[in-house]
C-alpha cells in the first residue's frame, strides 16, 4: 500500500535514519473500551489507519499492549504490506492483566518476548522503532534501566529493532539510556497544561531527538481551559487543533501522535 504525501502542519523530522511526519497517527483508541479487546466496529478502524496513511500521515504509533495485539493486528490487516515511507513505532516494557492494569514487565525475558510478538503481530522482520516504557500508569518511576536498555541493545544487534527510545520517563532515566546506547526519541505524556518537561524537551532538541508527547490533547481528561477556549473561539477553531497547533510550534522536534477511531474526527 503507497502513502499519498500531502502537505500535513509541522512538515517533517529526521527519526533515526527515516524521514517522518511531525504529525503522526497514535493507535491506541482502535481497541475496545479501556484499550481492552476489540473495536465496536472493526471496518471503521481498518479505515482510520488507511485513511491516515492516504492523508500523508508517516508516522504511526502503537503498542503491543493495546487489546492486547488487538491494533498490532489491525495495524497489519489494514496496512501491510507497508509502504516504504511508513514508520511504525512500538513499545516493550509492560503487559496487561486480566482487570485491564498495566503491570511491569522488564525483565530481560519478558521484554525479549515482547519484541518477538510485536515482530509476529506486525508482520515485519525487524521493528522501526521500540520505546521502552517505564513507570505505571500513574506517570514515571524512579527505577534503574541499565538491564531493560541492554536487552534491547542486545536485541538491537540481532537486527530486530532499528531504533531505540524511552518513553513515561523521567530526565534521570533518559540521561541514563542515553549514557547506555544512542535513542532517538523520548515519548512523555506533555500539553499545554502539562509542562514539566520544558526542560528536558529543549535538551533533546538541541541534541536533535525527537520528543513524542503522549496524551496530547488530555488523554481520558480532554483538555479543558479558559485561555484555550478564548483563543480558539478567536480564530474560529476547535479546540483540538488549537492544542496541536501550538504543539507544533512549541520546538521542531514534537512529534504529535493524536488518536482517534473516527475518519471525520482525523481529518
Amino acid at each position: 500500500m503507497n502513502s499519498t504525501p500531502t502537505d500535513l502542519p509541522g512538515g517533517t523530522w529526521t527519526l533515526g535514519d527515516r524521514t517522518v511526519s511531525r504529525f503522526g497517527y497514535g493507535a491506541m483508541q482502535l481497541a475496545g473500551p479501556w484499550v481492552m479487546g476489540p473495536p465496536k466496529d472493526r471496518d471503521a478502524a481498518i479505515a482510520v489507519l488507511r485513511a491516515a496513511v492516504a492523508s500523508g500521515i508517516t508516522h504511526i504509533d502503537t503498542a503491543e499492549t493495546y487489546g492486547p495485539r488487538v491494533v498490532n493486528d489491525l495495524i497489519r490487516e489494514a496496512l501491510h504490506p507497508y509502504a516504504d515511507d511508513l514508520f511504525i513505532a512500538t513499545k516493550a516494557g509492560g503487559r496487561r492483566d486480566a482487570g485491564g492494569g498495566w503491570p511491569a514487565a522488564r525483565k530481560p525475558n519478558e521484554l525479549r518476548a515482547q519484541i518477538h510478538d510485536n515482530l509476529d503481530q506486525l508482520g515485519v522482520d525487524t521493528l522501526d522503532l521500540v520505546h521502552l516504557r517505564l513507570g505505571d500508569a500513574d506517570g514515571p518511576v524512579a527505577e534503574d534501566v541499565t538491564r531493560a536498555m541492554e536487552t534491547l541493545v542486545d536485541l538491537q544487534q540481532q537486527g530486530l529493532i532499528r531504533h531505540l527510545g524511552v518513553s513515561n520517563a523521567t530526565a534521570e532515566q533518559v540521561a541514563q539510556a542515553r549514557s547506555i546506547a544512542p535513542i532517538v526519541s523520548v515519548q512523555n505524556m506533555y500539553n499545554l497544561a502539562n509542562r514539566w518537561d520544558d526542560a528536558l524537551l529543549d535538551e533533546l532538541a538541541a541534541d536533535g531527538i525527537a520528543y513524542i508527547p503522549f496524551f496530547p490533547l488530555g488523554g481520558f481528561t480532554p483538555l479543558q481551559t479558559d485561555a484555550l477556549s478564548a483563543v480558539a473561539t478567536r480564530l474560529g477553531a476547535t479546540l483540538m487543533s488549537v492544542a496541536l497547533a501550538w504543539l507544533l510550534q512549541r520546538s521542531p522536534n514534537v512529534l504529535l501522535i493524536p488518536g482517534t477511531s473516527s475518519t471525520q474526527h482525523l481529518h
